[in-house]
């Protein structure tokens, strides 16, 4: 997530009230996850495990719960509590804004779009040419929706990412200011669940088709005609990429790769990357092929505990 025009380290210490290593004017562009992070942007870490990979990481300025050595050309927010300050910057510079119309006066329609009754379309959205959406469909704030696009009835595109921490008094929501963004020729099926990023995109590559009653995680990146049954749940910062099939009732882990060309039969669960390229089933996942040759060897169990009572 980009701000609006350039803040100093400065500045950004005084939004979230903590102390900071590093010049006063040290330019700050904007704040982002780990997996997305860029120069210029904040990432936050609030454990010691993860601390080199934070300072090491693209990020130039680190939110950290503990002054530690500060990186060359890098600066550093000392906060009590990253998470909670996390969300505070999130909320400056992305503040929830009510809505009082069904289609924002913010919101751009393309020509020849057809919007059936009962929609809610938020601010900030566009959505490109001869795209059909169907009723009851819900579209939050800042989405954004190419060409040639259809979504069926029930559809909720831009919900808060599932990303919580666990404190005494009850689970903490990391806030979501990231969008949903739909490329050209995309067919989105009844009653599907596309989760915003937390500070980037959820992104549905060109020429996707996704069934029914399917879940999409925070900041999944789905690449270009990619075929999706219904019931799979993929969870966040799940890069699948181009041309990848994956059948019903497939759950996936969060932040693995499925390669380009890679099939996944009904109901198997992924718990790893998987290559491109391969046919997998199971549960976790396995290339199938390995798997049909273990199932032909448990089937022969019986006859070869038949001929070792012979022996």
């Amino acid at each position: 997530m980009k701000f609006p025009k350039t803040h100093t380290l400065k500045q950004i210490s005084e939004i979230i009230n903590s102390s900071y290593v590093g010049d006063d004017n040290f330019p700050v562009l904007g704040m982002n996850e780990i997996h997305v992070v860029e120069p210029g942007d904040i990432v936050f870490v609030d454990h010691p495990k993860y601390y080199d990979k934070a300072l090491k990481s693209a990020a130039t300025i680190v939110l950290i719960n503990k002054e530690v050595d500060c990186p060359k050309g890098k600066a550093l927010l000392i906060s009590d509590d990253p998470f909670r300050d996390f969300n505070k910057l999130t909320q400056h510079f992305k503040p929830f804004q009510s809505a009082y119309k069904s289609i924002s006066d913010s919101a751009k329609i393309g020509e020849n779009t057809i919007i059936q009754p009962n929609c809610f379309i938020g601010h900030n959205v566009i959505i490109g040419d001869h795209c059909l959406i169907h009723p009851n469909v819900i579209i939050y704030d800042d989405t954004i929706i190419g060409n040639n696009v259809t979504i069926h009835a029930g559809t909720v595109l831009g919900a808060s990412a599932f990303y919580y921490k666990n404190r005494p008094e009850g689970f903490d929501q990391l806030i979501s200011g990231g969008r949903v963004v739909v490329k050209d020729n995309v067919h989105i099926g009844a009653l599907c669940t596309i989760d915003r990023g937390v500070t980037g995109d959820t992104v549905i590559g060109e020429g996707s088709k996704l069934d029914n009653q399917i879940q999409i995680g925070h900041d999944t990146s789905i690449g270009k005609k990619c075929l999706i049954a219904s019931q799979v749940g993929i969870a966040g910062c799940v890069i699948i990429e181009d041309e990848v099939t994956i059948w019903g009732q497939v759950g996936s882990t969060s932040g693995i790769t499925i390669g380009s060309k890679a099939i996944v039969h009904a109901q198997a669960g992924i718990s790893k990357s998987l290559e491109g390229g391969k046919t997998y089933w199971g549960r976790p996942a396995q290339e199938a092929k390995a798997e049909l040759k273990d199932k032909v060897y448990i089937k022969r169990i019986p006859e070869i505990l038949e001929q070792l009572k012979h022996i």
